[in-house]
This record gives C-alpha cells, structure tokens and sequence, in this order.
C-alpha cells in the first residue's frame, strides 16, 4: 500500500522540530537526521507502567519508537526494546534496534550486536521453517482440510514471529480455501488484520473487518471481538486521516474490552497486541474534539455510555472535552497541549499530532469569535496563550483557508467579522425570484404563439382504416385457429361443433 504524503502543517512541524534539536543538541544530531521526529520534553508517563500493558511486536515498536524519539528516554526505551527483541525471533528488527543504540550511546556494551545469537537464530529459524513446510506439504497430500487450515495457521504465525510480514500474510490468506466454519473464517481474518495492522497496510485491515462483520455472530451468542473489530477500523481510519469516521469507530467500541484481563491471553476481548482500553480513549477523543461540533461532542461522546467507560481510563480527555464544550477553549488547549510529549510518543498517534491540534486550535478560534463582530488581536492572544504576531499569522491562514470568514483590520488591530446585509440578500433573492417567473412566463407565451401559428410539430398517427382491416385480419386468423382444430376433433370421433350450436 502506497504511504500517504503528509499534509503541509505535519512537514512543518517535522521541520522546526529537527532544526531546534540541531541548534540545542548537537550530541543528537546523527539520530535527529536518521528519525523523523525527536522530542525534547519529558512525558507524563512512566516508561515501565506504559509498556507492560502491551505485548507481542506492537510492545517492541512501541519502545523503539520511544527510544528514536525522546531525549529523556532514548537510551532506556532502546535497551527494553533489545531485551525484548531477543526474547523472540525476529533478527531484523534486533540488528535495528542495535543499530540505533548504537547512534546513541557508541560505548554502550548492549551497542554491539550478539553475532552468536543472531547466527544461532538464523539456524533456527530456518529448520523450523522447512519443518513447518514439510509437514503443510504432508497434509496436503493427504487432503485432511482440517490439517491443511492447522498447517497454513502455525506456518503464518512462524513467519509472523520472524518478522516476515509478507508471507504472513500469504499464509494466513491461503488458509481461506480450507476453511469450514464461519469461524475459522474470523480466525484467519483476525490474523490478517493483525499482520496488517504490524506492517502499517491498512487496506486488508478494512476488507477483513468487514469480512468478520459480514458473517455475523451465531444465534443466542454475544458477538465476541465487536471492540476489537471497531478499534482495528477506527485504526485504518485514523492511518487514512478521516478523523471523523475513525472518532465514530471508536465511540462504537464495545465497553467489555475496559474489563478484560490483559494478563490473561485467553481473555477474548483483550486486544493489547495491538492497542489498549487508554489508547482508545485517547484515539477516540481527539478525533472527536478535531471533527466534531460542540453538540455533537456533548451527545455522542459525553452522554455516550459506552463510551464514558474508556473516558474514565483517561479523565483529561474527558475534561478537555468538557471545556470545549463549555466554551472554555483555552483551559481545553492547555490540557491538550501539557499532553503532547506523550501523544508524540505514541505508535499510531505520532504522525497525526500536528494536524489534530491544528483542527483543534482552528475550531476553538473560530467557536471563540462567533459571538462577536470585532475582537483585538491583542484580547485574541491573551485568550489563546500567544503573541499578537503569531495569532495574526494564524488568522490569515486560517482566513486563506476559508476556516474564517472574517477580515484583519491592521490599523486598528482587530478581527471584523464579515456581515451578511440581510435586507440587501433579500432584495436579491427576490429579484432572483422575478427573474425566474419573467423567463418561465415568457417560454410559456413563445409556445403559445408557436401552436397557435400552426408551428407545433406533432407525431404523425397511422388512418382509422388500418385499425379496421388489422381487426378484421385477426378475426379470420382466430376463425381459421378455431376451424382446425374442430375438425381435428370430428375425425377422432370426439364430435364436432356445427353451426346452430348442436353436438353430433
């Protein structure tokens, strides 16, 4: 799947990113120019309590991300990510992780890479790949669908485990044929959707979340997995930037997930392979506060009690969003903003940070000015924490944009509304309205004066005769039908029909 481009606000805010820790961390500069992102202030949260709620390869991505992208937590995030990556099997990802502790800390005795046990790993990862092969090639020669299915499942999970997400993928989707229950069907999407959703392709999440959806749950079960399914699209959503279709989503998940046992990996509503109960609280309500008006944002998130389950796990969210609301805007910025490491540090947040909080700040400007017909650049910056430069910088966007309909007086420094003239909209629309009546009456008289002149152009009708000699045409045929067949009968003996109506 082709990668997205990033809209002009998320470059530009990679960009003085990049150039503020050049200018103030020159020790950081090989990792600043290898990542993307690097952020400078300590997050809220604590990295250990973070992580454990995870697991599988999203715990290990999550950490190198931290790792490549806090200076407060680089080198510790890197080293649980290296402890983590070697409890598994996947080398790529271990040599990348050692890679990137090494542009950090060139010293560091973790910075070297374990040539034994990558070489060992190697050996087995192969062996275990034949055997797997072998014994799918076994079953298929003795065309069990069963073992077929069990086969195709262990050999994706193989190449899951080792990082080759394609053939995971071809594995799990093979698997389709040899399946006899609709929920051997779920499985195999499930699996797909978490190979995807690993290797950022979120088409197949989509297509195998409606595919689930499509088979429905049995009669007399609960449906099982509907939080899973609706936080998987809300994902892709997000991934494809349709804020308001992903903030749906998420509002949509079932609140069992906020009960389920993440230490118990036979809970079937826990999802932490993927993503938490907090994650998509966090997910769910920033979408919301970036598309959502201020009565929508009261009705479908705050009234929602489904919802308000997963708000509890994260009560800032649901404080900011309470303030906007209730037209406290800067108070819901402020909370927003004290947030933002945290949000820069997360998996699939990190490159939607800028854009949500541009909507955000853009709606809260606009939502601010309604009630007035002339605000001070100057009242405008106190209210929003800035100077009265950058405030202006973002009117004009903003008014470029047409997010704004209002014009900068820069004599007098304020912000004019842009008035509609009510009795001059009337005034047009009825002559509009007069305008239209004279050119209907008009075409209506033109056509008058056409009949009436004898121009009228009208569908030639075939003469009254040839209706009369194609009835009787018809007549004779039906008598001559009717004829035969009679006679047909008075030769076998059955009698015959005469004129005068007696039967012989």
């Amino acid at each position: 799947m082709a990668a997205q481009e990033e809209p002009d606000i998320v470059r530009e805010a990679r960009r003085k990113n990049y150039l503020f820790v050049k200018s103030m961390l020159p020790e950081f500069m090989e990792v600043s120019l290898t990542f993307s992102l690097f952020i400078l202030d300590a997050p809220k949260f604590d990295l250990d309590a973070y992580i454990a709620n995870y697991k599988g390869r999203t715990r290990i991505d999550r950490l190198f991300l931290i790792g490549t992208s806090s200076s407060f937590l680089s080198a510790e995030a890197l080293k649980a990510a290296l402890a983590e990556a070697k409890k598994g099997k996947d080398v790529t990802l271990y040599e990348k992780i050692v890679d990137a502790l090494h542009d950090i800390i060139p010293n560091d005795p973790d910075s070297i890479p374990d040539v034994a046990w990558v070489d060992r790993m190697n050996k087995q990862i192969k062996a275990e790949t034949t055997r797997l092969e072998q014994e799918l090639k076994g079953y298929k020669n003795n065309l069990i669908k069963e073992s077929i299915r069990m086969g195709y499942d262990d050999l994706g999970k193989h190449y899951h485990d080792i990082g080759d997400l394609p053939n995971a993928t071809k594995a799990y989707s093979k698997m389709r044929e040899y399946c006899t229950l609709s929920s051997h069907i779920a499985t195999m999407s499930f699996h797909i959707i978490n190979v995807s959703v690993d290797g950022g392709a979120w088409l197949p999440v989509q297509s195998s979340v409606m595919k689930i959806r499509s088979l429905g749950p049995k009669p007399g079960d609960p449906e099982h997995g509907s939080a899973k399914l609706s936080s998987a699209m809300g994902l892709a959503q997000l991934a494809s930037r349709n804020y308001k279709e992903a903030a749906i989503s998420f509002l949509a998940c079932d609140p069992r997930m906020v009960q389920a046992r993440l230490d118990n990996p036979d809970d079937e509503e826990a999802y932490n392979e993927i993503l938490t109960p907090n994650d998509i609280a966090v997910y769910g309500g920033l979408c919301a506060l970036a598309s959502m008006n201020r009565s929508e944002l009261q009705t479908k998130v705050l009234e929602n009690t489904q919802f308000r389950n997963y708000l509890e796990l994260e009560p800032h969210i649901r404080r900011a969003i309470s303030f906007f609301v209730s037209s406290k805007y800067s108070s819901c910025l402020s909370i927003l903003e004290s947030y933002e490491p945290d949000y820069f540090l997360d998996l699939h947040l990190q490159r939607h940070v800028a854009e949500l909080y541009s909507r955000i700040r853009t709606k809260s400007i606009v939502q601010y000015f309604i009630p007035f017909s002339c605000v001070s650049l100057k009242a405008l910056a106190s209210a929003f924490h800035t100077d009265e430069v950058n405030i202006q910088h973002e009117l004009v966007d903003m008014i470029k944009k047409g997010s704004l309909d209002a014009c900068i007086d820069l004599e007098h420094r304020v912000l004019l509304a842009n008035h509609v003239d009510q009795r001059l909209r009337v005034h047009e629309e009825a002559l509009k309205s007069a305008e239209e009546y004279v050119r209907t009456a008009n075409t209506k008289m033109l056509r008058l004066q056409a009949i009436d002149a004898g121009l009228e152009v009208k569908g030639q009708k075939p003469p009254k005769s040839q209706f009369v000699n194609f009835a009787s045409n018809v007549g004779s045929s039906i008598s001559g039908i009717a004829g035969d067949i009679f006679m047909g009968m008075d030769k076998k003996g059955k009698g015959s029909l005469r004129s005068g109506g007696n039967y012989s």
